[in-house]
């Protein structure tokens, strides 16, 4: 039997636990994994990637998304380089953008290499940012694309690593009663092959990305959080100062199924940092 001054006791603590918990079910680690996409910071990451690396921790970013892997390098260090530099700033790097359209035609040994690189900077996701615009010209194309991002999702899982595919807005135009981005999220193995929304491309083709999630539970692990100009939509802006409706979209991220938010800006109207410090405040609070 419970005694009366400990349930009061009980009650009031769990009433506390209950004040202080995140509006969504996730834990801590969660609430707090916000991360950047690094083309955000393409003009000058390869000038000084270690000092941008450390400016970013201290804005309060713990999590990075890279792009630009070539020849072995990242904007000129190497994979262990980069890898001691994340480290030294408690930084982590759960995804990666990476080159897909020789996986596309069937050339998959660019693709081996790739994953050994995810593996060493310990990345959960290898994502293909885009694809080329002759790989998609038609239903039957994008059809070839899932069918080649299901065996790509194949040699990702045995090597424990998932992939993803990134957005932009092409995928929406309309193909007969379909869309391409239609076809890839109904011809690709969910266990083999998830999605990394990029919520401003949604919008500027004219979706509603809610629509989405509740058309498609579950499949968008990833959200690129990336705001739209509210005078000019080719532009992007520091998120919650745009025209995109972040705080009704963040309502619905349990049902995307989503574990990863990324900041992304490809322009800047201000210094950048001061940009980004701006946009991670306004994600923490919707957090």
């Amino acid at each position: 039997m419970v005694h009366r001054r400990n349930f009061i006791k009980q009650t009031g603590l769990a009433l506390v636990a209950c004040s202080i918990a995140p509006s969504f079910s996730f834990s801590t680690k969660e609430k707090l994994a916000i991360g950047i996409q690094l083309y955000s910071l393409r003009e000058t990451i390869a000038d000084n990637p270690m000092e941008i690396l450390k400016k970013l921790a201290n804005v309060g970013f713990n999590e990075i998304e890279t792009y630009g892997y070539n020849d072995g390098k990242f904007w000129g260090i190497s994979i262990a380089e980069l890898k001691e530099e994340l480290t030294k700033n408690n930084l982590i790097s759960p995804s990666g953008h990476y080159d897909g359209n020789s996986l596309i035609k069937g050339d998959f040994e660019n693709f081996k290499e790739i994953i050994s690189v995810a593996n060493q900077l310990g990345q959960e996701y290898i994502i293909i940012p885009s694809i080329e615009e002759n790989l998609r010209e038609s239903k039957s194309d994008y059809q070839n694309i899932a069918e080649k991002f299901n065996q790509a999702g194949e040699m990702c899982k045995s090597a424990g690593i998932t992939l993803a595919y990134h957005n932009h807005a092409f995928e929406f135009e309309k193909m007969d009663d379909t869309t391409g981005y239609d076809i890839l999220l109904n011809n690709t193995d969910e266990d083999l092959v998830t999605f990394e929304m990029d919520i401003y491309w949604v919008v500027r083709a004219g979706i509603n990305p809610i629509s989405l999630f509740e058309k498609y539970p579950g499949r968008f692990k990833l959200w690129h959080v990336k705001d739209m100009h509210k005078e000019d939509p080719e532009l992007n802006t520091e998120i919650g100062n745009g025209s995109i409706d972040y705080k009704e979209i963040f309502k619905s991220a349990e049902i995307s199924g989503v574990e990863h938010y990324i900041l992304e800006q490809e322009n800047f109207e201000m210094p950048d940092f001061k940009s980004l410090n701006e946009s991670y405040n306004y994600i923490t609070r919707l957090l």
